[in-house]
């Protein structure tokens, strides 16, 4: 299967509510590796490599977010696989 490596802005009501922590606990469920870092304009920066069918699932799942968050919109690139560290998914 192939692998897919994507650097995914979040928008909305996403800093303060956990949605970080909820998206490390999503990435570790698909076995997907990165991070998941706030921006200093309120966004949240997801950088996620792994197996194409559970990165298509993990952005399905981040266009809404955990409960506690509201969503406005995602931007996804593509980004080079040698982006991510090869260990599991960080929420720093």
């Amino acid at each position: 299967m192939s692998e897919r490596t994507v650097k995914v802005i979040i928008y909305g009501h996403v800093q303060g509510v956990g949605f970080r922590y909820f998206t490390m606990r999503e990435a570790d469920k698909l076995g997907i590796r990165g991070h998941a870092i706030n921006l200093a304009d309120g966004c949240v920066e997801v950088l996620a490599s792994g197996h194409r069918h559970a990165i298509d699932t993990f952005l399905a799942w981040l266009t809404i977010g955990p409960r506690t968050a509201q969503v406005e919109r995602i931007v996804i690139d593509d980004v080079p696989m040698s982006s991510v560290s090869e260990r599991g998914f960080s929420a720093g």
